[in-house]
């Protein structure tokens, strides 16, 4: 969900709890469009983050500290003029609005009492910081906006402050239930477009989650409302959603939560509801009671995998141009060895000519032979101006020929397999990447492997990657590998023969090793191993996966194998789905 106004009026709701009547005692300004305000209140002091980033604008309390640069920027030395050891004395948002309204006050170099506001702008890449005095003129502002820059408005020093209306949108909070008929079946739109398209502060997720809430499918368009016997039914059921919805904003009855996919954030919501919950299922939701929480949970794992993303764009590059290099040279490799399927042909015609070709009259252009192979008459061509010798030597040859390009293309054909094997698990490595420190590791496996060159006099890496960790609920530790190498080390020196070893049947993934420590594993131990084996393979978005297990024993490394190669002859399958969610697996993951 995006940080959308019912997000704004929780964070909102919030700060008046546990900053209003604190007093400024720091701000700092860490980043080019951020600043940290240290605030003592009676229940202690409290950290507030505010972050006019154009692709992550953020508002939130923090107990985490960031180091401020050496010289204040100006605009911080400006806050600190006015606002240091100012108090806090309301928190307000305008309508439903993407604003906060930070209100202080605080005394003038002559001692006088003065208000003023500083205003967190939550507008995509508009966002901004907005210092403004109790006149409504702006003092300053985090990001100069010109007349160049934008025709709705102004931020700049002495301007007016006022909120930019470029949508004709209502306030969802003063909406009545005709005003919201009349409303929604004005818009000839699909039914969430048309509620987030007329009220402030609704988001595209929220406006769906009001339609689930409804019972109604939110891409179905507002015609049915009329043109449908149950559209006033329909239509009533998303007014009681909307009212309920608005009724618990100005209650401020908040219910924050994160709701995951596949074991990563997929969205949050500041107004958690059954319907919700229930499309994602108990185990894939986490609940807090600070929106706060929530909000610096949910952006640092996005901001994680983003970033991770972000460094691994190189690596992936390279993998996927060696790949695909050598997925062409494999499929030519393959025409190549279809072209050789003829040779047995040649070989039998030349028996055949140099068994009959004595009656074979000078200039003919065939003959026909019985086949003892197959005991049938077939048609053999000949090159009228050769002698049945002389063709019989012509088709040895050509057999010759596609034999030994047989023969070489068998073993040039496994190789190549072999590589796109080995560049497929490397781009699953990638996938599963969560830190920087396996991305070094996947890169050391490159270089090891020729993709890429070590710099001049660069030494090897120090390798601090670790393999991910979880214990299930009945105790036993379970091991899964992160890339090649890590498979290879888990499952050749760490591994003990007794214990038992999973992967994904036929496609990249990672090695799953259990300690076993000389017990006998109940059945659920061995579907989480075969769950987390699925979840962290090439197969994770399919709804089942075949895992193979077997124990550590039966599990050899091959004679100049790839790294995360193995065979193995003896071993069991089972079909198992990846969800890997506390609730439903009974995993517990150990941070390294």
């Amino acid at each position: 969900m995006a940080f959308d106004g019912m997000t704004v009026a929780a964070v909102v709701s919030e700060l008046k709890r546990e900053i209003v009547g604190g007093r400024i005692y720091k701000i700092a300004q860490p980043e080019e469009d951020e600043l940290l305000l240290t605030i003592k209140t009676a229940q202690g002091q409290k950290r507030l983050a505010l972050s006019a980033s154009a692709s992550l604008p953020l508002i939130y309390l923090t107990e985490k500290n960031k180091q401020a640069p050496m010289t204040a920027p100006g605009f911080c030395m400006l806050l600190r003029k006015h606002l240091q050891n100012g108090r806090i004395t309301d928190i307000t948002q305008p309508g439903l609005e993407r604003i906060i309204q930070i209100h202080v006050e605080h005394l003038n170099e002559l001692g006088d009492l003065c208000r003023k506001k500083l205003v967190m702008e939550l507008m995509g890449k508009h966002s901004n910081l907005i210092f403004v005095n109790d006149g409504e003129l702006i003092i300053d502002s985090i990001k100069h906006i010109s007349g160049m820059v934008s025709s709705v408005r102004e931020v700049l020093p002495g301007r007016p402050y006022f909120i930019p209306q470029t949508q004709e949108k209502e306030n969802p909070l003063e909406a009545d239930h005709d005003s919201f008929i009349r409303t929604i079946t004005a818009k000839a739109a699909p039914v969430f477009k048309a509620l987030y398209g007329s009220y402030t502060g609704l988001s595209p997720s929220a406006s769906n989650a009001l339609c689930l809430e409804a019972g109604i499918d939110g891409d179905m368009s507002t015609a049915v409302f009329s043109e449908s016997a149950q559209g006033d039914a329909l239509l009533e059921k998303l007014w009681r959603s909307f009212a309920g919805t608005m009724e618990r904003l100005k209650r401020e009855r908040f219910s924050p939560a994160i709701f995951y996919e596949n074991n990563s954030p997929a969205e949050f919501s500041a107004l958690s509801s059954h319907e919700l919950e229930a499309s994602y299922g108990d185990g894939n939701i986490k609940k807090f009671d600070s929106v706060s929480a929530l909000l610096e949970q949910y952006y640092a794992q996005k901001n994680q995998i983003s970033r991770i993303r972000q460094k691994s764009v190189d690596l992936r590059r390279i993998v996927q141009t060696a790949l695909e290099r050598n997925i062409r040279k494999y499929d030519l490799q393959i025409r190549q060895m279809q072209d050789t399927e003829k040779r047995e042909k040649y070989r039998i015609y030349g028996e055949l000519i140099n068994t009959y070709g004595y009656h074979v009259k000078p200039g003919a252009k065939s003959m026909e032979a019985l086949n003892y192979y197959t005991d049938q008459m077939i048609t053999i061509p000949l090159d009228p101006l050769l002698s049945a010798s002389d063709n019989a030597k012509k088709y040895f040859d050509k057999y010759g020929k596609l034999k030994r390009t047989y023969e070489a293309l068998s073993t040039l054909t496994l190789a190549v397999k072999d590589e796109i094997d080995h560049l497929e698990s490397i781009q699953t490595a990638l996938d599963i990447a969560l830190r920087e420190e396996d991305l070094a590791q996947i890169k050391e496996e490159l270089i090891e492997s020729g993709y890429i060159r070590r710099k001049g006099g660069a030494r090897k890496v120090k390798i601090t990657s670790r393999p991910f960790h979880y214990v299930s609920r009945e105790g036993f530790h379970i091991y899964v590998g992160k890339n090649n190498l890590q498979n290879d080390e888990l499952t050749f020196k760490f591994a003990s023969g007794n214990d038992w070893w999973f992967h994904a049947k036929g496609i990249p993934g990672s090695h799953v090793v259990v300690k076993a420590g000389g017990e006998e594993l109940p059945d659920s131990v061995f579907e989480a191993a075969a769950k987390l084996a699925a979840y962290y393979s090439r197969g994770r978005e399919q709804d089942k996966v075949e895992i193979d297990y077997t124990q550590k024993k039966n599990v050899k490394k091959p004679n100049a194998g790839k790294p995360g190669f193995v065979i193995y002859y003896t071993n069991y399958s089972m079909m198992i789905d990846t969800d890997i969610s506390p609730e439903t697996s009974g995993l517990e993951q150990i941070e390294p």
